[in-house]
């Protein structure tokens, strides 16, 4: 059975103009009945709900889409490629991490008074 586009939404916790908009970039495929309602029955409403857990994880509207290719290897590098990147940003938020629990048990007043901290402060 299907439900509309407003039903789908409310289902989805997400505004109608996000699945219009999900559909337009190619995220999401929904046919339409005689008079160009969209329909969504249960496949799309599970694509949908790929598309939101994809979009929650990080990943931008045209790397969903790509993700979500049925070739399963062009899929595989897209998500391959933002693992590297969210490894990345683990790496630099660590280092971040590193750094200000350095400072707040620093005993020097200034950054620059600690050998320590100047060479976080030099690390790129």
């Amino acid at each position: 059975m299907a439900i509309t586009i407003g039903e789908a939404a409310a289902r989805l916790g997400v505004e109608p103009h996000v699945l219009r908009h999900w559909e337009h970039v190619g995220a999401l495929t929904v046919r339409r009945d005689a008079n160009g309602y969209r329909l969504y029955d249960h496949d799309v409403l599970e694509q949908a709900r790929t598309v939101l857990k994809l979009r929650r994880v990080g990943l931008s509207l045209p790397e969903v889409t790509a993700a979500m290719s049925p070739k399963k290897s062009a899929a595989q590098e897209v998500v391959r490629a933002k693992i590297a990147a969210l490894e990345s940003e683990v790496r630099s938020r660590q280092q971040a991490i590193t750094f200000l629990r350095h400072t707040v048990e620093c005993r020097h007043r200034y950054l620059e008074d600690c050998a320590d901290c100047a060479t976080f402060v030099r690390d790129p």
